[in-house]
């Protein structure tokens, strides 16, 4: 096994001396563009997994998976996960309240 990844590397380090890319960064940016494109469930999971750490909203999840915000909902009620609901912060709703109250 670690002379499959000493070869690896090798490769990744030779790819870039031929001018393939410009540096691993490069090189390891287009493999994983390639890689969700070819699987396009790891997209969806990579999607759900930001969605689930809030680094993304479910709009934007919904658009990394390539499916629409039903169809995301969807998805995250088939795995039994919960959608992440915000409230805004108290002041701003007693504001609110106040003002509809008059």
């Amino acid at each position: 096994m670690a002379a499959d990844i000493d070869v690896l590397k090798e490769g990744i380090d030779g790819l870039i001396r031929a001018g393939y890319y410009r540096n691993r960064e490069a090189l390891l940016e287009e493999a994983f563009r390639t890689m969700i494109e070819i699987k396009p469930s790891i997209r969806l999971e990579m999607a759900v997994e930001l969605y689930k750490s809030e680094k993304v909203s479910m709009s934007r999840a919904a658009e990394i998976a390539g499916t629409s915000i039903e169809g995301f909902k969807n998805f995250l009620e088939s795995k039994g996960i919960k959608r992440l609901v915000s409230a805004p912060p108290e002041d701003r709703l007693l504001k609110g309240v106040d003002f509809l109250l008059g």
